[in-house]
């Protein structure tokens, strides 16, 4: 079993930034991608970034060159820095892992970008 919590959102004004932190812990090593995915209010969950296990890193179009998920293989800690975030970032953020014969989620954390 692989535990997720996620931490470090909130409310941020159009341009700012804010970084999300998702700890692992249990049985790690059987992880073999991670990422982030998001959920706006009455819409589908969707991939926001992620990473696999050989560093492969890929990102949706919507956040490239805002976004950045970064990981400390050492603290099993996943990490997505969030710039000049937009109103349309406004969702519940999520962390994922895929491990083997599983995978598991976090609880969310609110992400709210308004003036």
């Amino acid at each position: 079993q692989v535990q997720v919590v996620e931490s470090g959102g909130g409310l941020v004004q159009p341009g700012g930034s804010l970084k999300l932190s998702c700890a692992f812990s249990g049985t790690t090593f059987s992880i073999y991608r991670m990422g982030w995915y998001r959920q706006p209010p009455g819409q589908q969950r969707l991939l926001v970034a992620d990473i696999n296990s050989s560093d492969y890193i890929s990102y949706a179009d919507s956040v490239k060159g805002r976004f950045t998920i970064s990981r400390d293989k050492d603290k099993n800690t996943m990490f997505l820095q969030m710039n000049n975030l937009k109103p349309e970032d406004t969702a519940v953020y999520y962390c994922h892992a895929d491990a083997i014969h599983s995978q598991y989620w976090g609880q969310g954390t609110q992400v709210t970008v308004s003036s």
